[in-house]
């Protein structure tokens, strides 16, 4: 079973930034995509930034310019560097992969790290 844990939220202070990490169990190359994705209390869960295996990178437009999603391969770890964090980008973030062969999708998912953007 394909296991996603992350790590890195914490509670920082409008302006801040911060790091979140998402370690897979298997090669990062065995997927089609890897995305982040964020919850905040009350609302649907939105995916943040993607990347795939085509080199496509999309990011949702209010983190355009603040967020960066990147991967290491070697490390089997994606990463989502957050800077100018604001309250509004408080939320549960959760590491997602999907595994893509012969028109089949599986997705997998993370349970998540808090982020807290408090003054």
């Amino acid at each position: 079973q394909v296991q996603l844990v992350e790590s890195g939220g914490g509670v920082v202070q409008p302006g801040g930034s911060l790091t979140l990490s998402c370690v897979i169990s298997e090669s990062i190359s065995n997927f089609y995509s890897v995305s982040w994705h964020r919850q905040a209390p009350g609302t649907q869960r939105e995916q943040v930034a993607l990347t795939n295996i085509k080199g496509v990178t999309n990011y949702l437009d209010s983190v355009k310019g603040r967020f960066t999603i990147s991967k290491d391969n070697a490390k089997n770890t994606v990463y989502l560097q957050m800077n100018k964090l604001q309250p509004e980008d408080t939320a549960v973030y959760t590491c997602n992969a999907v595994w893509s062969q012969g028109g089949r999708f599986q997705l997998y998912w993370g349970r998540g790290t808090q982020v807290n953007v408090t003054a």
